[in-house]
């Protein structure tokens, strides 16, 4: 609960931003004069700092976190991403202090991301490693279901204040959910506090497999298969999901069939739906392998990803969140509920936080970071459209299912290496 919990709010915070740059940033960050389409480019380049910032974050993170255990590392990253969302509640636009307001706003986002990138691991770790064997890759992926469960706290109560007119929206109405971050931070403290520390860090240290040097060189020089196999493996689900968390709103709202808010609802929904999809998944890897259901999950994206286009591009309501739907708890999920387990399994435990750090967030850097920046220039090349980008998922869903294809199966090894 504590590893859900903090992975919840961590991603409420982190993925706020995604669904602000957006709708809120281009209009408020940038000179009222600038294109709104070059500003929406802008704020997904800041967008992309904050996943650049990630894979620091986790070598950061991972390697105090593989030194001296897990607790209390994942105590500060909550706390830092806290802090920076409330300065981003707060902070002055464009047309107050100028062109310092997108610069502040990097800073501000690379912590983020620093932040979220030692978190990540560490609570699905927690979560895995106070498992018994049996039942770790359910355990991880109830870290990992925080992604989509910060998603639908973000999207709802930024929702909630979308319905407000354009004035009070853009004037206070976005700050509000940043500002509530305290609150949700406050509980998140208090649950991390009381969680004891991972079983396997103290039970590798008393048996003297916890190393001494530097994590990330040990990583790199005993795992470099292991890691590039787990960023490919991971980028593919990591784009469609911040394609549909960042993307898709604004683009289906600017097509006239549902409103921002609307949008906002429908991501909101399927990010519900989405969290009991990657426990579901997650589950089958725990009695058929990590492998053979993140290869299914793989063949089902290739197959549904132009139908979930077409829904969202449609002239009806209910199709547009059937698109939704589709895209978050079938496309995602079949291919994101294991990886939690699937990347944890390919490291011992004095490595462990450095490399499921450094791999998860390798592969959200490749898929999620440059996935609107990417959408935006795949949607406007030729006659092609949506269809693009469609093409452009299959490619890195092949290249994912060869890097499954060619990992060894993980699910009967032993959780202390």
């Amino acid at each position: 609960m504590s590893s859900f919990l903090g992975s919840t709010v961590e991603y409420y915070d982190f993925l706020l931003y995604g669904s602000a740059a957006g709708l809120v940033f281009p209009t408020l960050f940038f000179p009222e004069t600038m294109d709104r389409g070059l500003g929406a480019t802008l704020s997904f380049v800041i967008l992309l700092t904050g996943y650049i910032a990630r894979p620091i974050g986790g070598v950061l993170f991972g390697h105090f976190g593989d030194r001296f255990g897990r607790k209390n590392v994942l105590f500060i990253t909550l706390m830092m991403m806290g802090l920076v969302s409330v300065c981003i509640g707060f902070m002055p636009t464009y047309a107050t202090i100028g062109i310092a307001a997108p610069l502040i706003l990097v800073v501000l986002r690379v912590i983020q991301g620093i932040a979220v990138g030692g978190e990540w691991a560490g609570a699905t770790l927690m979560a895995a490693e106070h498992d018994h064997d049996r039942n770790r890759g359910l355990a991880a992926s109830v870290a990992v279901a925080g992604g989509p469960s910060g998603a639908v706290l973000a999207t709802l109560v930024l929702g909630l204040f979308a319905g407000l007119p354009d004035d009070a929206f853009l004037s206070w109405g976005w700050r509000i959910p940043f500002l509530l971050s305290a609150s949700l931070v406050i509980i998140g403290l208090y649950m991390r506090y009381r969680v004891t520390e991972s079983p396997d860090s103290p039970a590798a240290r008393a048996a003297g497999e916890l190393h001494t040097g530097v994590p990330l060189m040990r990583v790199l020089r005993k795992y470099p298969r292991s890691t590039v196999i787990g960023i490919l493996a991971g980028a593919a689900p990591l784009f469609i999901q911040a394609l549909l968390a960042v993307w898709v709103v604004p683009f289906v709202a600017e097509q006239g069939v549902v409103s921002r808010q609307d949008a906002l609802y429908m991501l909101t929904f399927s990010s519900f739906l989405h969290i009991f999809a990657i426990l579901f998944f997650a589950w089958l890897s725990d009695r058929f392998g990590r492998r053979p259901v993140m290869l299914a999950g793989a063949v089902v994206s290739v197959v549904l990803v132009f139908p979930m286009f077409a829904l969202l591009q449609s002239d009806n309501f209910w199709a547009v969140a059937l698109g939704f739907v589709v895209g978050n708890v079938v496309i995602q999920a079949s291919m994101y509920g294991p990886i939690g387990a699937f990347l944890a399994e390919k490291f011992e435990t004095g490595d462990r936080y450095t490399g499921l750090s450094l791999t998860y967030q390798g592969a959200s850097l490749v898929g999620a970071g440059a996935a609107p920046l990417m959408a935006n220039w795949l949607v406007g090349l030729g006659a092609g459209g949506t269809g693009n980008i469609a093409w452009y998922f299959i490619g890195m869903v092949a290249v994912a299912a060869l890097a499954i294809y060619l990992s060894p199966e993980t699910r009967t090894l032993s959780r202390v290496s």
